[in-house]
């Protein structure tokens, strides 16, 4: 299930950032290798993004993966 939400911060010297959900749940990572492979080329805070969740291999939780831009 997509879900929506905006940029709360992303450094891309670091190559990860986080998205605030939409529906008021946890901030969610986001790593710069799923930006890349979503053909995003620059991801800025305030920008407006769907994605869906997907577990983390290091079990700290979901990860936003499959991002899309949205409006």
């Amino acid at each position: 299930m997509r879900q929506t939400g905006t940029v709360k911060f992303f450094n891309q010297s670091k190559g990860f950032g986080f998205i605030q959900p939409d529906d008021g749940t946890k901030d969610l990572f986001v790593h710069i290798s799923d930006v890349e492979r979503s053909g995003i080329p620059v991801v800025d805070e305030g920008m407006r993004l769907s994605f869906e969740l997907l577990p983390d291999a290091s079990g700290k939780g979901p990860k936003a993966v499959r991002l899309e831009l949205e409006g």
